[in-house]
C-alpha cells in the first residue's frame, strides 16, 4: 500500500492518545468473556472509577440494579454486537458514588489481532431525558390549555396559514375538532380588519411591529356572524417567522353598538321632526295670509275678465291694468309662500348626522324665522344679543338648531301665561371659557325644579320630549345644558358646546 509521505504514520500510542482526548465514553470488552479490557478517560470520569478499578468489575457491579439491566441482559447485548457486528441500546450505568446514569450506547464488534472485542460507546442522556419529560409535560399542558381555555388563539406562519388553534378558536370559526384547518389560510375562514378597514394578510402582518390591533369577522356555516378583536403579534427570534393572534369575542358589543347607532339615527329623525307639528301650525298660519291674498287677487282678475268680455268686446285698458296688477300681487304672495316652504326644507333637509364647525350666531340666524312664526301670534317680542365675535363650535348644525328651537318654543309658551306687556324672550350668544354659550331668558314664572334632572316638563299634558331630546343632543356633542331661575324673575335655559379652536378672551 502506498503511503503519503506528508501524512505521519500513526502508531498504537497515537490511537490511544486520540481515544483519551475523545469526549465520548468508550469501554472495550473482550469478545468472549465480556470482561472489561480498557476504558478511556471520559468513561472513567463519568463512572468515577479508575481504569484499574474498572477492569475487574462485572456488569452487575457497574449497572443499575433494575431487572432490565441485569448482568445476563448486559452480556446478551454485547453478544448481539459480536454476532451481528453492531447493537444499539439504552443502558443505565451505576457510578462509584451510586448515581445511576442513563446512557445511549452503541456496541460495535472490532476484530483485533488477538481476536474480536466489543467497543461500547456511550453518552449521558439524563439531561436529554429530563428535557424530553419536561417537553412532554409542557405539551400536555398546552394541549389541555388549547382544549379547555376560553381564549381564542391562532398560531400563524408568514403566509397567514393556521399552524395551531385552540378549541375555542375552532368553535368561533364554526369548526369541529376533526376540522382543524392546519395549513389553511386564516383569511379563508374570516376577514381581517385594521382600524375598521378590511385588510389582506400581508398588510396585517406588516402592521405587526411587533403588535397590531386587529378585528376578525367570521361568517359561520350556521349563519351566525361572529366578531373577534385582539392583537396580532410577530414572534421575535422564531424560525421560520411566526405570528400569534389572541382574540376575544366582541360580537355582543358590536351588535350593541349597531343597535345604539340605529337608535341614535332614529333619535336624529325624531329630533328633526319633533318640532314639525308645532311648526306646521305656525306655517299654516303664515302661509294662510299670502295664499288667501293670492286667491283674492286671482278672484278679482277673474271677475274683471268676466265683466270685460261682454258681447266679445275688447278688454278695456283700465281692466287690463287692473288684471296685470292683480297677477303681479298674486305672484308676490305665491313667492312669499314658496320662501316659507323653502326655509322649512332647508332647515330639515339634511337627515344624516354630520359634525361641522359652525358659528352659533349663524344657527340662531337660521332659526329666527321659525321662532318669530311662533312668537308673533303669541304677542311675544324676540330680542337678540349677538356675540361681538364668532362663536365657532363643533356640532351638528341641524340638531343644534333643533335645540335652539326647543328652548325658544318653551320660553314663548311660558310667555303666553304672562301679561302682554311682559312677553319678551332674550336670546344671547357669547364666548365662555373654551366653550360657546347660548341662553334663552324669559320673564315667566320660573321653573319649580330643574327639568333636566327630575322631569322634562312641567306643562300640563306635556310629554317633555323636546327638552329630553335637547339634553341628549347636547350631551352627545360633549356639551352641557341647564335650566335655572333668574334672580330678576323668570327662567334661563341654556347650553354650551366646546369651541372648535382655543377661544380668545371670553365675551360677556
Amino acid at each position: 500500500m502506498d503511503v503519503d509521505p506528508l501524512v505521519p504514520e500513526l502508531v498504537t500510542a497515537d490511537f490511544i492518545a486520540l481515544m483519551d482526548a475523545s469526549p465520548v465514553c468508550v469501554i472495550v470488552h473482550a469478545g468472549d468473556s465480556k470482561r472489561v479490557l480498557w476504558a478511556n478517560p471520559a468513561a472513567c470520569r463519568m463512572l468515577g472509577f479508575s481504569l484499574v478499578e474498572l477492569r475487574p468489575l462485572t456488569a452487575d457491579k457497574m449497572s443499575s440494579s433494575a431487572q432490565k439491566y441485569d448482568r445476563a441482559v448486559g452480556r446478551a447485548r454485547l453478544q448481539e454486537a459480536v454476532d451481528n457486528g453492531r447493537a444499539r441500546f439504552e443502558w443505565h450505568y451505576r457510578s462509584k458514588s451510586g448515581r445511576v446514569i442513563p446512557t445511549e450506547a452503541v456496541a460495535i464488534r472490532v476484530d483485533l489481532r488477538d481476536g474480536p472485542v466489543v467497543m461500547v460507546q456511550f453518552r449521558d442522556i439524563e439531561r436529554e431525558q429530563q428535557v424530553e419529560r419536561e417537553l412532554r409535560i409542557t405539551t400536555s399542558y398546552v394541549a389541555a390549555l388549547a382544549r379547555h381555555t376560553a381564549t381564542v388563539a391562532f398560531m400563524l406562519d408568514a403566509t397567514g396559514a393556521i399552524r395551531f388553534a385552540t378549541d375555542s378558536a375552532l368553535d368561533h370559526l364554526g369548526l369541529r375538532d376533526g376540522d382543524v384547518p392546519v395549513g389553511q389560510l386564516l383569511t379563508s375562514h374570516a376577514t381581517i380588519s385594521i382600524d375598521g378597514v378590511p385588510s389582506p394578510w400581508h398588510t396585517a402582518a406588516a402592521t405587526a411591529q411587533p403588535v397590531a390591533t386587529v378585528r376578525l369577522g367570521v361568517h359561520r356555516p350556521d349563519g351566525r356572524d361572529v366578531v373577534l378583536e385582539g392583537g396580532l403579534e410577530r414572534l421575535r427570534e422564531t424560525e421560520p417567522e411566526s405570528f400569534l393572534m389572541i382574540l376575544h369575542d366582541v360580537s355582543d358589543r358590536v351588535r350593541g353598538e349597531a343597535r345604539r347607532e340605529l337608535a341614535l339615527r332614529h333619535e336624529n329623525y325624531l329630533a328633526r321632526y319633533n318640532a314639525m307639528g308645532d311648526l306646521a301650525m305656525a306655517i299654516a298660519h303664515e302661509l294662510g295670509q299670502p295664499l288667501a291674498a293670492a286667491s283674492n287677487f286671482l278672484a278679482g282678475i277673474q271677475a274683471h275678465a268676466a265683466a270685460s268680455q261682454v258681447d266679445d268686446a275688447p278688454i278695456p285698458p283700465q281692466a287690463v291694468a287692473q288684471m296685470v296688477y292683480g297677477l303681479d300681487r298674486a305672484n308676490r304672495q305665491i313667492d312669499r309662500a314658496a320662501q316659507i316652504v323653502e326655509a322649512l326644507r332647508a332647515f330639515v333637509g339634511h337627515l344624516e348626522h354630520v359634525e361641522q364647525t359652525i358659528d352659533l350666531n349663524d344657527i340662531v340666524e337660521e332659526c329666527l324665522h321659525f321662532i318669530r312664526l311662533r312668537a308673533v301670534p303669541a304677542g311675544v317680542e324676540v330680542e337678540i344679543r349677538w356675540s361681538k365675535q364668532p362663536v365657532e363650535v363643533r356640532c351638528e348644525r341641524v340638531l343644534t338648531g333643533q335645540v335652539v328651537l326647543n328652548l325658544c318654543f318653551n320660553a314663548i309658551e311660558e310667555m303666553t301665561q304672562c301679561p302682554s306687556s311682559a312677553r319678551r324672550i332674550t336670546i344671547t350668544t357669547k364666548l365662555g371659557d373654551g366653550v360657546g354659550v347660548l341662553t334663552v331668558d324669559d320673564q315667566g314664572r320660573g321653573f319649580p325644579r330643574d327639568p333636566f334632572e327630575q322631569s322634562f316638563t312641567s306643562k300640563e299634558g306635556g310629554s317633555g320630549i323636546g327638552l329630553a331630546l335637547s339634553h341628549r343632543i347636547i350631551s352627545r356633542q360633549h356639551g352641557h345644558i341647564w335650566a335655572e331661575r333668574r334672580s330678576e324673575g323668570g327662567s334661563r335655559l341654556g347650553f354650551s358646546l366646546p369651541l372648535a379652536s382655543p377661544s380668545p378672551a371670553a365675551s360677556t
